[in-house]
């Protein structure tokens, strides 16, 4: 098991006096490694809480570049970062918040071509992305390479999160459900608006990607019950937070009954 320096005991002091965490549950998040998918709405908070809990390997996947409109609700980021790729102004915010977590950017757009050998790196999976192409294709290749998957959707006011183990079994030996057994396709193009057409209340993703942050967190140390086969569902409209239940589908395409090896 890795150690933690003196200046890490005292960094993470408050974890390590929790029962459900203590030294051996932080040195658990020093040897992490966790890939966030996005560094955008939901990704800024998610990275600057996981970094602030000391997981020790970070990687970060965007393509994208910061700008004025992202800073409504993108608080990685800041004016200075204008015109700058997310992964380089994620990576120096980071730097600054806590220098014991290596950082690892991937400056690229999660294609079919490299979504495979990129989440194999990696223990857990965060997807923080905002379309229904990345959102499927991480989904169904956490599930063939055997990685749990954290996973947060935003709308206007409205938000989901839930996490997939679907690559292992519940506790009554049934397989876990994928992302296909809770949505089995995705919508038809242009039915569901982007931010970008419908806007969003910012502090909203600022929520959500805490949330995720304490999902990865809690898979990692192993505490709780987490959210897997169960659906989170925010309104911020009402205040409102729901749980749902979900099961493994038989019909899925991926780990059906029917589905190919």
């Amino acid at each position: 098991m890795v150690s933690l320096s003196g200046e890490e005991i005292e960094r993470y002091a408050r974890h390590i006096i929790l029962r459900d965490v203590g030294g051996p549950g932080q040195a658990k998040l020093k040897a992490a490694r966790v890939l966030v998918i996005g560094a955008g709405g939901l990704g800024s908070p998610l990275l600057q809480y996981l970094a602030a809990a000391g997981v020790g390997t970070i990687g970060i996947a965007d393509d994208d570049i910061v700008s004025l409109s992202n800073l409504q609700r993108q608080v990685i980021h800041g004016t200075p970062d204008i015109d700058r790729p997310k992964v380089d102004s994620a990576v120096d915010a980071i730097a600054r918040l806590n220098p014991h977590v290596q950082v690892v950017p991937h400056r690229l757009r999660v294609v079919p071509g490299n979504v495979e050998a990129l989440l194999a790196d990696y223990d857990v999976i965060a997807d923080g992305s905002d379309n229904f192409a990345t959102r499927y294709l991480v989904s169904d290749t956490a599930f063939r390479v055997g990685r749990p998957l954290v996973m947060g959707a935003l709308g206007t006011f409205d938000a989901s999160l839930t996490t997939i183990r679907a690559h292992e079994r519940g506790p009554d030996g049934r397989p876990n459900p994928t992302y296909r057994c809770l949505f089995p396709e995705p919508p038809a193009p242009g039915t569901v608006p982007t931010c970008e057409e419908a806007g969003i209340i910012g502090a909203l993703p600022g929520l959500v990607g805490s949330l995720m942050a304490l999902e990865v967190i809690r898979a990692i140390v192993g505490f709780g019950e987490g959210l897997v086969g169960r659906l989170l569902l925010i309104d911020a409209l009402t205040m409102r937070f729901e749980t749902l239940s979900y099961g493994w589908d038989p019909d899925n395409v991926l780990s059906g009954v029917d589905a190919s090896p």
